[in-house]
């Protein structure tokens, strides 16, 4: 038994896990909280599906034992990353036919989500819980609905936390998967009802998750509060709220080892909070590379996935109104290709004031967030946000939505004049964030105020240390 002073050993369960496999805010806080955990002397394990994207140093391989019938065979693979670079984590990825593929979630070649993507997530479940029940870890950190399932095999004595990312996915389906997913299982040593995973008449890999795991974490106090009502739940609130006081509230961080500006290798140049001319040369570099004039007041940026949840068509009923704000807007993300439509259609309309990027890219990513004056984040709800805390350690005054990590990690700098960081619209409508972009607008041009807010924001600490220590409590009541 581990003691108060002992680092648990984990292995942490996740379909994302940057920068090799990356689409949201999983992949980056994965790896962010991975890094500072093994900093802290915590042996993690991260074990991911085998997607073929990443390769592997002093390579080991292995059969997993355990599976049921209708799974198809899974092969370990354990190795680092790139120890010659510095990154020695330590993966594990399951190989199974069928699961090799480019994307996690949809098919690149049509935009629609993989039609096999239970059995997929169901196969990497029983995987996860086979290789936990042959390598003994302290605690299982399971993350969304693509692991949770994996709560209906994983040995009992082991403990087990699941955070939730995102109550939006929860991975729903035929209630046959239960079945299966018990197949071969001692009903004496299972850890969770069953009938948890049944919602509606529908398997919910997500509810029986909630109410499996030893502990669960949604990634903001806000969100935390948000989850647990009838307008935030998603359907799941009463799952949420029989749990107590197991339900926690743990704010992301951002790895500062990618997003300090002083050091950011995809700038054009460096800077930090005691000079900011290299900011205006980014900034110089954005208006150059998205065509947009220089000399017409605040730049805008905008980088989120094409999803309703972020507010895109928000975003883009603000852009007739630009003009009379004397700024611009630099949009960039990928998704929905009927939200790509209209990004691009609005960017034939506007040339003058918006430009718009349909396709992800890592370095244009990093352009955008450091060389913008706002950055504009009209989501409808968002867990956590991780761009907001980017932009902020960068200098780039956050307009956003008054909803979940966004409520709780910028203050409204009318409001709170002493320690504003950003703009906050109390509702996610057009009027409210047009209202909100002219107070930042406003702000942004004077001088004094806003190099104020951007100290603020540059000099807060946005790093995964706090949460990661507050996860390591968790692993320890655990043991």
């Amino acid at each position: 038994m581990a003691t108060e002073r002992c680092a648990p050993t984990v292995l942490f369960a996740t379909a994302e896990f940057g920068p090799y496999v990356k689409v949201g805010g999983l992949g980056e806080a994965s790896s962010g909280l991975v890094g500072s955990l093994s900093s802290m002397g915590v042996g993690v394990s991260v074990v991911m599906p085998d997607f073929g994207l990443i390769e592997l140093e002093d390579e080991k391989r292995w059969p997993l034992t355990g599976l049921p019938s209708w799974c198809p065979p899974i092969e370990a693979r354990s190795g680092s990353t790139d120890p010659e670079a510095g990154d020695d984590t330590d993966i594990i990825l399951l190989s199974f036919e069928g699961g090799l593929r480019p994307h996690p979630y949809v098919d690149p070649a049509t935009g629609e989500g993989w039609p096999d993507a239970t059995w997929f997530y169901m196969t990497f479940s029983a995987g996860v819980a086979a290789l936990a029940a042959e390598v003994r870890p302290d605690v299982v950190h399971l993350n969304d609905w693509h692991t949770a399932a994996a709560l209906l095999r994983l040995p009992s004595d082991v403990g087990a936390i699941l955070t939730v990312h995102n109550l939006a996915y929860q991975g729903i389906d035929d209630p046959a998967w239960l079945g299966r997913m018990l197949e071969s299982v001692d009903a004496s040593a299972l850890r969770v009802d069953p009938m948890a995973f049944i919602v509606d008449g529908a398997f919910n890999s997500l509810a029986g998750g909630i109410a499996g795991a030893d502990r669960i974490v949604l990634v903001s106090e806000s969100y935390r509060d948000e989850a647990t009502s009838e307008a935030g739940g998603f359907g799941l609130h009463h799952q949420l709220l029989q749990r107590g006081d197991l339900v926690s509230g743990i704010r992301n961080g951002i790895d500062l080892g990618l997003w300090h500006p002083a050091d950011d290798l995809r700038l054009p140049v460096g800077f930090d909070h005691g000079d900011l001319s290299g900011k205006e040369i980014c900034r110089k570099e954005l208006l150059k590379e998205a065509d947009l004039d220089a000399d017409r007041g605040p730049v805008i940026g905008m980088v989120a996935r094409l999803v309703h949840q972020k507010g895109i068509d928000l975003a883009l009923d603000l852009v007739p109104f630009l003009d009379s704000l004397s700024a611009r807007l630099v949009l960039m993300g990928s998704g929905s290709p009927a939200l790509a439509d209209k990004v691009r259609d609005t960017a034939e309309r506007y040339p003058e004031h918006f430009a718009g990027f349909c396709d992800y890219d890592e370095t244009m990513a990093h352009l955008i967030v450091g060389g913008s004056d706002l950055l504009l984040m009209p989501s409808r709800f968002e867990p956590c946000g991780l761009t907001q805390l980017q932009a902020m350690t960068c200098g780039t005054i956050p307009v956003v939505t008054a909803v979940g990590g966004l409520r709780d990690t910028v203050v409204d700098t009318d409001s709170c004049p002493r320690r504003g960081t950003g703009f906050v619209a109390e509702r996610a409508t057009s009027l409210d964030l047009l209202n909100a972009l002219h107070r930042a607008c406003r702000g942004w041009s004077n001088p004094r105020r806003r190099a104020a807010v951007q100290r603020r924001g540059m000099t807060a600490d946005w790093s995964w240390t706090k949460p990661a220590r507050q996860y390591l409590e968790l692993y320890r009541e655990l043991l």
